[in-house]
């Protein structure tokens, strides 16, 4: 099982003798080989909870359990895809998909198999000597995602990876994720400012409070989608003109915009 679980996370930072709680009682779970994605503002603990997934962070209070076991570091098992692409800029495509494989110690003939699937599986084919200033951004963050699935992880946690994109190129990868998703599916925890974006990918939507991050509420997406039929074969403007899809992206602005403007009022 891949599951992800987070138990009564809280976590405290000290900064120049001062301390200040960043989360607080956080408790929720991703199901295996499900989508959530955590919208929030700005401080609110998102990409802590992640980090902490990961094993890069680790709570004050509380546990972060992945596959029934406490994380106290990162492992095989999950693999981080950053808003910044995180390539080897020395490295073509092919050898900075295949880096994993190979710290893993995984054969060369096995390795340029599993390499050359997931370049096709990512419209990569004839990029394949390639490198990173030679590519677009949207294809960069092609190769970093292609990296993370070579893997094989059974955790995907993803901290804005379109968030460097330009528009359009970040509609493309959102389609692009969503066709993976379905292909390949991954238990997939992902960070994101955009509630349109959290809304088309994911199956839950976790709200989250200003800091002290805490939940504010949990979204059902799936169910809707499932009712409303749309499966992930639509273009996202054909979503985003759903009556259901507005309903979804409403609701989670009205709680978001509830909190900042409970912060004006000084509340």
């Amino acid at each position: 099982m891949s599951r992800i679980v987070f138990d009564r996370v809280g976590r405290t930072f000290s900064q120049g003798g001062d301390s200040f709680k960043a989360l607080e009682d956080v408790t929720f779970e991703v199901a295996e080989k499900e989508f959530v994605a955590i919208v929030g503002p700005s401080g609110c603990g998102k990409t802590t909870l992640l980090r902490m997934a990961a094993g890069l962070e680790f709570p004050t209070s509380g546990a972060v359990r992945v596959a029934n076991r406490e994380v106290h570091a990162p492992g095989p098992d999950r693999a981080v895809v950053f808003q910044q692409f995180a390539l080897f800029p020395w490295k073509s495509v092919d050898e900075n998909i295949g880096f994993g494989l190979k710290c893993q110690g995984i054969g060369e003939t096995e390795r340029a198999k599993k390499v050359a699937h997931y370049v096709a599986l990512m419209g990569l084919a004839g990029y394949e000597r390639a490198y990173p200033h030679q590519l677009s951004g949207g294809m960069q963050q092609r190769v970093a995602i292609a990296r993370s699935y070579a893997l094989d992880p059974g955790v995907l946690l993803m901290d804005e990876p379109f968030g460097a994109l330009d528009a359009q190129t970040r509609v493309g990868m959102q389609e692009e994720l969503i066709r993976l998703s379905r292909l390949n599916p991954r238990t997939v925890l992902f960070i994101t400012h955009a509630v349109e974006e959290a809304v088309y990918l994911a199956d839950r939507v976790v709200v989250m409070t200003p800091r002290p991050g805490r939940i504010d509420e949990i979204v059902d997406v799936a169910s809707i989608r499932h009712a409303e039929g749309w499966d992930g074969k639509e273009r996202i403007e054909e979503v985003m003109d759903q009556e259901s899809f507005i309903h979804l992206r409403t609701h989670i602005w009205k709680l978001l915009r509830a909190h900042r403007d409970a912060g004006k009022d000084g509340h």
